[in-house]
């Protein structure tokens, strides 16, 4: 804990530092799950300007964006100046007492700036140094700029996205950016653990393309078996052919207002008999149209039809709550506005209310870990050099004369 911090309920990774060197989304997930998870990040800012992903939004003039507020909670934000001498040695001197380092720049900017692997590990051999990049660094593309849908688009995941004839798509979320910073974050507490054993940190890189292959095994499933690639496949599953596997639509008429019912191919078809059951449709048990999930494949159009006319006489929660109960998967399709005004999310700590001082109130995702014996209270994301005096005084000591001097040089 830096000197003056405030002492919270124990949590698992307190006493750990993090030097956060990242921007948008994948790097920024990362050191934000680190924060949750208790470690003390500090972001490492451009004086004046920040962290790119600050200004991503112009709808407030001098405000953060929302995403960066989304991404960067729980987090120690100084300025330097990464081009300057003298920034580098403030740097330098913070990796000295880091145990953590974590950036997702473009191929070959850290290294210009003089903070690669090998020189800060001669600073700190217990660093442990982490890359998040779109492509493999001995790979042929590893020069290649990459963004969220190119990690999608180069690791299966748009090939297996969309209508069936229609055009490969990238999913409605940024799968690769959050996927490589979670990932990431895995990766950084199993070094951290190795480094028990060793006393030594070492270097770690995850590729985009290969989080989105990684995330894609399913869909091997279906090459194998029919020799060919995986293909998509709109709303139905991607390892094999099921019904019913749809959305259906519900009361309301709405955009959203469609709840998913899905029955597994588990022998017998347990989950289609309880689905006929609730729908009073029993009359179909018996029926060779839908006697196993080949057959109701075949016919999932008819499939689809008689579901339908159940789902529109109940809301998609009714449904919900009516085919859960019975044992039948189904999930009403909930958007941002549905998630957070969901009382239960509130109270589990899903969403959460931050007060932030621009902002200002707020409701937002909050970590997704439950740890029994470790809690982080979720704080706002930070203004830019809010902590400068905490982190450059309080871990560097630094005096007010040479915190004068660094501010009127421009470097932080």
């Amino acid at each position: 804990m830096l000197k003056g911090e405030k002492r919270m309920a124990k949590s698992a990774l307190e006493g750990l530092i993090v030097l956060d060197l990242t921007q948008f989304e994948s790097g920024t997930v990362c050191t934000q799950t680190l924060a949750w998870l208790g470690a003390t990040v500090i972001k490492l800012e451009r004086p004046g300007t920040g962290e790119q992903g600050r200004g991503a939004s112009l709808d407030q003039k001098g405000a953060d964006s929302y995403g960066f507020i989304l991404l960067n909670c729980n987090k120690k934000s100084v300025t330097v100046d990464l081009k300057k001498p003298e920034g580098r040695d403030l740097v330098y001197r913070l990796v000295e007492k880091a145990d953590i380092l974590v950036e997702n720049f473009g191929p070959g900017v850290v290294e210009k700036l003089g903070l690669d692997y090998e020189t800060l590990s001669g600073i700190n051999p217990r660093l442990i140094y982490a890359q998040i990049k779109g492509f493999g660094s001995d790979g042929p593309y590893a020069d290649f700029p990459a963004f969220d849908a190119i990690g999608q688009a180069t690791g299966v995941v748009m090939s297996v996205t969309g209508e069936k004839d229609g055009p490969p798509m990238h999913a409605g979320i940024n799968l690769a950016d959050s996927g490589a910073g979670y990932h990431c974050a895995i990766a950084i507490l199993a070094a951290v653990v190795q480094r028990y054993k060793t006393g030594l940190g070492q270097r770690i890189e995850v590729a985009m393309q290969d989080v989105m292959i990684n995330f894609s095994r399913s869909c091997w499933f279906r090459q194998f078996m029919t020799g060919k690639p995986a293909p998509r496949v709109g709303n139905e599953m991607p390892m094999a052919e099921v019904s019913p596997c749809n959305v259906y639509p519900c009361k309301g008429g709405g955009e959203n207002d469609y709840v998913f019912i899905y029955t597994s191919r588990v022998p017998g078809s347990p989950q289609w008999k309880r689905l006929l059951k609730v729908i009073g449709r029993t009359d179909l048990l018996d029926d060779p149209r839908f006697a196993t999930p080949e057959s109701r494949y075949r016919h999932r159009d008819e499939v689809d039809r008689i579901i339908s006319e159940w789902t529109v006489n109940y809301t998609k929660h009714e449904a919900m709550e009516i085919l859960g109960r019975a044992g039948v998967p189904a999930g009403a399709v909930l958007s941002t506005e549905d998630i957070s005004n969901d009382e239960y999310l509130r109270k589990r700590g899903t969403m959460v209310e931050i007060d932030h001082p621009v902002r200002g109130r707020l409701v937002i995702p909050g970590s997704s870990f439950h740890l029994s014996a470790s809690h982080v209270e979720i704080e706002p994301a930070p203004l830019l050099g809010q902590h400068n005096d905490e982190v450059y005084k309080g871990l560097l000591g630094l005096s007010d004369e040479e915190m004068k001097e660094l501010s009127e040089a421009g470097i932080i």
